[in-house]
């Protein structure tokens, strides 16, 4: 009875998890960023079920071989001696696990880190993704638009996200796109993604940011390359501008549905100056206008010393 009673909780245990693995989004990748954390996760998986059906076998060897037994009361057994092999074994192997464990993860953070494989020949698209209590304003500089708890993505194509909080710290996360990533308010940090194929996808803060945290979230549409170009001509067409007090009304703690705006707010409110983790395309850009300025700022030193001289 009690086998029978083991044998149902096991089977009524593994149906459960079962069961509960179609609401895993980080195992359902929809771009590459997010097959290399899945193949990753399922790799410590896999290792972690080998050390565990290994522990519970030597186990169930020990407690089989070496039961009490029916032997007379001033029986002893015979004395044995450490084996050298057997003890290099059982510390050998955890360490050869953890070296295997490290190299693939620090093989997939380099790659999640940097442009999608295969995205690399191409220009990314690039958006800046800003948080407040409790929304997400998506900035697009290219197509001068603006949105808000929505993002719409071209698929096949890199992206490369600008993140940043005009509150407390909060966390960019897709899960079926890739890991999430911080965004703070006195740094920029950059997250590298790309959708494969076209869907809805859901995103949300995954750091807790006061009592309106739960419903930071925002929906996620990737779409081919052509609608992504039609829907932004439909922006421009329908959407009304967005301002500075407008913006500063958005700022304002609760919650809201979806909008859209011409312009962005980059325009009257940057963001913040200091980049952690930037593209190559974006520092060479910086470093550009740093040139300009420094250009600019010595044309005026040389007129403000020539004028003096004059005088």
């Amino acid at each position: 009875m009690k086998r029978k009673l083991s044998l149902s909780f096991l089977f009524f245990t593994i149906i459960t998890v079962l069961t509960g693995c179609g609401n895993l989004l980080v195992l359902d990748p929809k771009g590459p960023q997010a097959q290399t954390q899945a193949d990753v996760i399922m790799i410590s998986i896999w290792t972690m079920l080998f050390v565990v059906i290994v522990v519970f076998a030597l186990l169930a060897y020990m407690l089989i071989k070496y039961r009490a037994s029916k032997q007379s009361d001033d029986y002893e057994p015979p004395h044995i001696e450490g084996s050298k092999v057997m003890e290099s074994i059982f510390v050998g192997i955890p360490v050869i696990i953890i070296i295997f464990l490290s190299i693939v993860s620090v093989k997939s953070n380099y790659a999640v880190e940097s442009t999608p494989e295969g995205y690399e020949d191409q220009e990314p698209l690039v958006i800046y993704a800003s948080s407040s209590n409790w929304k997400w304003h998506f900035s697009y500089p290219e197509q001068d638009i603006e949105t808000v708890n929505y993002l719409y993505i071209p698929t096949d194509r890199a992206l490369e996200f600008k993140l940043y909080s005009h509150g407390p710290i909060t966390s960019f996360w897709v899960p079926q796109l890739g890991g999430q990533k911080y965004a703070m308010a006195d740094m920029v940090t950059t997250l590298h993604l790309a959708a494969d194929v076209p869907g809805e996808f859901f995103g949300r803060n995954a750091n807790f940011s006061g009592k309106g945290f739960a419903h930071n979230t925002f929906n996620v549409n990737a779409v081919p390359p052509a609608e992504f170009e039609e829907w932004v001509d439909e922006v421009k067409e329908t959407a009304s501008p967005i301002t500075e007090d407008r913006f500063q009304e958005l700022l304002e703690p609760g919650h809201l549905g979806q909008l859209t705006f011409t312009g962005t707010h980059l325009e009257f409110s940057p963001a913040p100056e200091h980049n952690h983790g930037g593209s190559q395309s974006h520092d060479k850009h910086d470093g550009h206008e740093n040139h300009d300025h420094h250009e600019k700022h010595e044309d005026h030193e040389e007129e403000e010393s020539s004028d003096h001289h004059h005088h």
